[in-house]
């Protein structure tokens, strides 16, 4: 069997960031799907899924409401080694197109206050599962560490 292309990444050499990780075509519309690394693979601690899941439920609820990408918004959601997500988004795009959207979210998600989207036992499987404060601390380091300043180390996939 082949390994599919996500595992033929070598996350040795991968740093944070804002990668594309592959462009489909669907009945003639392209998917791009996002590889937003959070910490570094085998690198650094994973992060929790407490504040996965708060990451999660405010940044679905960012994209979706969002005035130019909330139509185009295709998924969000965590990746299974809990270093980071990844984003689908109708549309043909790189990773330096979204950089801006990703730092509006990410700055939400640093900002936010209040009670999490979803975050109920009627809205969610798992609602207690939840840490605000540690997603807020994670989006501002990726803020620092990645989006404020970003280059193409952190844009493109390393050879």
């Amino acid at each position: 069997m082949e390994k599919i292309t996500s595992f033929t990444i070598d996350h040795i050499k991968l740093l944070k960031g804002v990668y594309v990780s592959r462009k489909d075509n669907f009945g003639g519309n392209t998917i791009t799907t996002f590889d937003i690394r959070m910490t570094k693979p085998n690198g650094e601690p994973v992060m929790n899924t407490a504040e996965i899941h708060t990451i999660e439920h405010l940044a679905a609820t960012y994209l979706r409401n969002h005035k130019d990408f909330g139509n185009k918004t295709v998924y969000f959601g965590p990746m299974g080694c809990r270093t980071g997500f990844y984003l689908l988004l109708a549309g043909d795009y790189s990773s330096k197109d979204i950089v801006p959207l990703l730092t509006e979210m990410f700055e939400f998600i640093r900002d936010f206050e209040g009670e999490v989207p979803g975050a109920s036992a009627k809205d969610c499987g798992n609602y207690l599962d939840m840490n605000l404060p540690m997603a807020k601390y994670l989006a501002k380091k990726y803020l620092e560490d990645v989006l404020y300043n970003i280059t193409d180390e952190h844009l493109i996939y390393p050879e």
